[in-house]
């Protein structure tokens, strides 16, 4: 999902220095607040505040297993009570740890979102805790009943990004406390802001045996992914993915990756241009493209293509007048900043023409600010046409027939979505029965993870597993298969020694 997510190595938490079991919470508080922010605690500290929190969980989930719908709900209505609360709070803290983040892309992603998932798991959470009933082949069972019981699975992990720290923590949480777990959540190394006061205010909310926080100050991540969950949930890059998929293995752990790639956009020639550049930019300059399922490259008719640039110039200058746009977000770190433009600058060395969307300088190395670009004649080797961008830059290439596209996205690995433009429902049809991506947004940009009844999910390269929705509460249950036989079993008729009736019978069976 992001080209610069941490390495496994380096990856979780602020750890006490005290028993997390057997202490106060409110002690147990005041010790994670007394370690500075870049403090680094020893690994031993560090394993010991993990397993300890677990055994804490795990305890709590077996004295009790399957909490009530009004445990559930008491639940998600805190998840929402604790962003309505601190709302403003965690706004500044989003925007401290990018240098920048504009304050109503928060409003929206994180905050707005996380309360719409609520209310709208609620609406639902009483029919999908129901028993489900399943058919019964009456030839051999006759009067048994079958049913699939949703039941919580125990303690669930989950690894953060820094991208949309809230959004995605909190979400995986909705999800998790509807089906009736406990969870352990690892921040990002780059949310360190919103780590602290999650950290700091949760337990206001939440029993540690319910819900933890954990900072990443060096070990944490590794060590995290060690743990013996119930399940686990990963967010960030594939080479991390594979890392931490490798560490739940040796727990026979089930995990869901979130991880990302290239996802595609393609303009068919009946499609009206302008609101597809209005449409696709939007997604595109969003958090300054640092969006797992942003429009990563786009194909376009070849004879278009200069008219979707002058569009894309007049849209984005109407947006943002400036890189010192309160309304436009920075890079997230040094690192990620010299990456894109160092990849900007290889592709112009390679013979691409770069065209930036804002008037002024292209970038600013003081706010770690990028002007939204176009790239045209992208050379195929450059890194922005093999490596996801997670910036504002989209490369733009021209095609002539749509083959050309739709064998090109197939040639590599399955993106995590897919954007086709088109008023031709069979075009459209085509397009998503022959290109494999884990979601799709249809004349749109990235909206479709913006629906709580749509499971959201990668395949292949760009991720495993679904959550969201009823799919995040399947994900997160052990929905388990429960046969209930009769006062009479039909069965008995066929115990050994085997008649001359069960030869018969059987015979009936298999013809």
């Amino acid at each position: 999902m992001m080209p610069n997510s941490t390495p496994l190595t380096k990856t979780p938490a602020d750890m006490p220095t005290t028993d997390v079991a057997s202490t106060p919470r409110k002690a147990t508080r005041a010790a994670k607040a007394a370690i500075p922010l870049h403090a680094t605690p020893p690994v031993a500290v560090v394993q010991r505040d993990l397993n300890d929190t677990l055994k804490l969980q795990r305890a709590a989930y077996l004295a009790h297993p399957n909490p009530s719908f009004e445990e559930r709900k008491a639940d998600l209505l805190k998840l929402k009570a604790f962003v309505l609360d601190h709302r403003d709070a965690l706004v500044q803290a989003i925007s401290e740890d990018y240098g920048h983040r504009s304050s109503h892309e928060s409003l929206f992603a994180e905050i707005f979102s996380v309360i719409d998932g609520v209310n709208h798991t609620l609406k639902h959470l009483k029919k999908w805790m129901q028993p489900q009933k399943r058919q019964v082949d009456l030839k051999n069972f006759l009067g048994a009943s079958n049913r699939v019981i949703p039941q919580p699975l125990g303690v669930v992990g989950a690894i953060i990004p820094w991208n949309f720290p809230i959004w995605t923590s909190f979400n995986g949480l909705i999800c998790t406390f509807a089906a009736g777990n406990r969870s352990m959540v690892k921040m990002s190394e780059n949310s360190r802001r919103v780590a602290a006061l999650l950290i700091d205010k949760i337990p206001d909310y939440f029993n540690r045996d319910k819900l933890a926080f954990f900072d990443e100050t060096g070990d944490v991540g590794v060590e995290f992914s060690k743990l013996k969950f119930d399940h686990l949930i990963f967010t960030g890059s594939g080479q991390t993915g594979k890392a931490v998929m490798a560490a739940a293995a040796a727990n026979l752990c089930p995990v869901t990756l979130e991880l990302g790639g290239k996802s595609p956009a393609i303009i068919c020639d009946d499609f009206p241009l302008q609101t597809a550049a209005e449409r696709l930019l939007f997604a595109k300059c969003f958090n300054a493209g640092q969006v797992c399922t942003t429009v990563d490259y786009l194909y376009l008719p070849q004879a278009k293509l200069k008219e979707f640039v002058a569009a894309a110039k007049q849209i984005v200058k109407g947006r943002y007048s400036s890189l010192a746009s309160e309304d436009y977000t920075s890079i997230i770190d040094d690192r990620s900043f010299q990456r894109i433009v160092g990849a900007l600058e290889e592709a112009q060395a390679m013979g691409a023409t770069l065209v930036p969307l804002i008037p002024g300088p292209a970038w600013d190395a003081s706010t770690r600010k990028i002007a939204p670009h176009i790239v045209l004649n992208a050379p195929a080797d450059c890194a922005l046409r093999t490596r996801e961008i997670f910036g504002p830059v989209l490369p733009v290439i021209g095609y002539k027939t749509l083959n050309e596209p739709i064998d090109a996205i197939n040639a590599g690995p399955r993106p995590l979505a897919l954007y086709p433009f088109s008023h031709d429902k069979a075009q459209i049809e085509h397009l998503i029965t022959h290109v494999m991506s884990g979601g799709v947004t249809v004349n749109d940009g990235i909206l479709h993870t913006a629906q709580h009844d749509l499971p959201f999910g990668g395949v292949g390269e760009s991720g495993m597993g679904h959550y969201h929705g009823y799919e995040g509460f399947v994900t997160f249950s052990k929905m388990r298969p429960v046969f209930y036989q009769a006062p009479f079993s039909a069965i008995k008729l066929l115990y050994p020694p085997y008649s001359t009736f069960a030869s018969k019978y059987l015979n009936f069976l298999t013809r």
